[in-house]
């Protein structure tokens, strides 16, 4: 990506200015040195020294700083920082361009939508405040039915995360039909927690009780994790030093926040991630490219605002990629509904525009698959479904 050589270049100016500032602190130290040592040996013998005696002193001072060369050890350096300056700045322009309208696509937006959108993202980003005054400015009220489950959702993260897991065990167990059947396991994980917590706080016998009350009907399900937790007690009072420590290690206990949280996003019917920003995220990758393809069909005056489909791929992060993608190798086109992928009787996938050309647009007429010498009749091709 253009941003690993801005930062490369970033890097490499900060690695110039350091040495340089190294280089320029240890002359003046050494420059320092000998003067503080001439001064010394000058006033060491005040009343004794002639005139002469001082000249023959700052001769020799002036000879040490001439064998030093401060200004000669330090031009090098210097030079260097300054050829990692003049190139940064044009790193800079050629990779974020400032006019970046061209890469616009005039879209009629449904304003109501795009204002859903923005309540949602400072509600799920817990801005409670922005969003309120948003929706007043926007006149958008049915948006503030939003807020609520968020509100909820905090206010279960703020409990668990200063220790407080009673809110969080309550939502669960309300859930818990709805989190078996996503496959979560977020109670079980949630009740190990304030197991070890009691075993920490109050001891041995009460950690067994909380075990047998609340984990023993679902031992059959867990039964490995109750055998860890059995093992606790052994260590109780030093758990620190057992096997068993990242079971309430800070950072086990961060990520099943977040584990809180997107489960409670998933039950909403909402992404865990914000989809605002996880457009601004793609739509920030995508750029370079858009921009480039813009210069190029500019050039040869083309307009790409009635294109359906880009004629280059723009290539984006593994978590941006939501949707299976299918590109004929045939006619490099990406499938679409109106051409869709098709699986054809020797296991080879085409797009149905390719399968058309090369049946010559003739349903009875076998083919040649361009990948196997297998003989495909049209009838026998199915459309794929990713």
């Amino acid at each position: 990506m253009e941003l690993n050589t801005i930062k490369d270049a970033f890097d490499r100016v900060v690695k110039k200015q350091k040495l340089s500032s190294s280089k320029s602190q240890d002359m003046i130290e050494r420059v320092s040195q000998e003067i503080e040592q001439a001064l010394s040996r000058m006033q060491s013998v005040v009343g004794t020294m002639s005139q002469t005696d001082h000249k023959v002193v700052l001769a020799e001072v002036k000879t040490k700083l001439k064998e030093i060369s401060p200004l000669s050890q330090l031009d090098n350096p210097q030079k260097e920082l300054s050829v990692a300056l003049n190139k940064y700045p044009k790193i800079l322009e050629k990779s974020f361009n400032p006019d970046i309208s061209k890469a616009y696509r005039n879209v009629d937006f449904d304003v109501h939508t795009v204002n859903q959108i923005l309540a949602s993202h400072f509600y799920r980003e817990g801005l409670f405040d922005i969003g309120d005054c948003f929706i007043e400015e926007a006149q958008e009220p049915e948006n503030a039915d939003k807020k609520s489950p968020f509100v909820e959702m905090y206010r279960i993260l703020k409990a668990f995360r200063s220790g407080d897991l009673e809110p969080a065990l309550e939502w669960a167990a309300i859930n818990r039909e709805k989190l078996n059947q996503s496959g979560s396991n977020i109670e079980l994980q949630l009740r190990r927690l304030q197991f070890i917590d009691i075993l920490q706080n109050k001891g041995r016998d009460e950690a067994l009780k909380y075990c047998r009350k609340y984990m023993t009907p679902c031992a059959h399900l867990c039964m490995p994790d109750i055998q860890k937790l059995m093992a606790c007690l052994l260590w109780a009072g030093r758990l620190e030093s057992s096997p068993y420590y990242d079971l309430f290690s800070p950072h086990h206990a961060e990520k099943l926040a977040e584990e809180l949280a997107q489960q409670y996003c998933k039950l909403l019917g909402e992404s865990y991630e914000s989809p605002l920003s996880t457009t601004i995220a793609a739509g920030v990758q995508g750029l370079p490219t858009l921009l480039k393809l813009m210069n190029v069909m500019t050039g040869r005056k083309q307009e790409w605002q009635s294109m359906k489909h880009l004629p280059v791929p723009v290539d984006l992060a593994k978590e941006l990629q939501f949707h299976s993608i299918f590109v004929c190798p045939v006619s490099r086109d990406q499938a679409s509904e109106e051409n869709p992928p098709m699986l054809l009787s020797c296991g080879h996938v085409l797009c149905k525009q390719s399968i058309t050309k090369l049946s010559k647009n003739n349903s009875t007429r076998p083919f040649k698959c361009p990948y196997c010498p297998t003989e495909v009749e049209v009838a026998q091709c199915r459309q794929l479904h990713f």
